[in-house]
C-alpha cells in the first residue's frame, strides 16, 4: 500500500471494515477502509507532531518559529478533534485500526523528538525545523496518497486541505532555516 510506506510505520496493513457507502447524501461522509487507514494513520502523525511543536515551544525562542509551530499547534489539533470524531462515527472497527496504528511505533518521530532534546541551545532551532520539515512533508505525502485513492468526500477534501497546508509549512521553514536568527 503506497500509504504505508510514505510513513514509514511498522507492521503490516490491516484493512479496517468500513460499510459500503451508499448513495445520496450519506455517501459525502461514508468512509471506506482505505479512508478509515487515512484517518487512522493522521491520527497518530498529529499526535507526533503536536510532541514534536510543544518541545519545540519549549526549546526556541525564535519568534517567527514559535509564531509558526503554535499555529501548527492550534491548526493540527482541531484536525485531530475532527479526525477521531470521524474515526468514532466509522464504527468500533475504525476505532480498532486507529488504537492499532497508534500503538504501532514510529521511529522517525521518536528519533526526532530525541534528537530536538538532545540539540544543544545553538543548535535547537536548525534541528527543530529539520525535524519538522521532515514530518510535515510525510503528511502532505499521506495527504496526496489519499487524494487519489479516498472515496469519501469529506475525507478527501481534508487531505486536500493537508497536502496544501503542509506543503506551505515546509516551504515556509525553508525560508526560516536560511534566515538569520531573530530571536534573543
Amino acid at each position: 500500500m503506497v500509504l504505508l510506506t510514505a510513513t514509514g510505520c511498522a507492521g503490516p496493513p490491516e484493512s479496517p471494515t468500513a460499510p459500503t457507502p451508499p448513495s445520496g447524501a450519506a455517501a459525502e461522509t461514508s468512509a471506506s477502509g482505505i479512508d478509515v487507514l487515512f484517518l487512522s494513520m493522521m491520527v497518530a502523525h498529529t499526535e507526533q507532531t503536536l510532541q514534536i511543536v510543544r518541545l519545540g515551544l519549549d526549546r526556541t525562542a525564535d519568534p517567527e518559529i514559535r509564531t509558526l509551530i503554535a499555529a501548527i499547534e492550534v491548526t493540527e489539533a482541531d484536525e485531530l478533534s475532527t479526525m477521531r470524531g470521524w474515526l468514532r462515527d466509522a464504527g468500533p472497527s475504525a476505532m480498532a485500526a486507529a488504537a492499532r496504528h497508534d500503538h504501532s511505533g514510529h521511529s522517525d518521530a521518536l528519533a526526532g523528538l530525541a534528537r530536538l532534546r538532545a540539540a544543544p541551545a545553538g543548535e535547537v532551532n536548525r534541528v527543530l525545523l529539520d525535524v519538522l520539515s521532515a514530518h510535515q512533508r510525510t503528511a502532505a505525502k499521506l495527504a496526496d496518497a489519499q487524494l487519489s485513492a479516498g472515496t469519501s468526500a469529506r475525507v478527501r477534501e481534508l487531505a486536500r486541505r493537508v497536502e496544501q497546508s503542509r506543503t506551505a509549512e515546509v516551504a515556509l521553514m525553508a525560508k526560516l532555516a536560511t534566515a538569520p536568527p531573530s530571536g534573543p
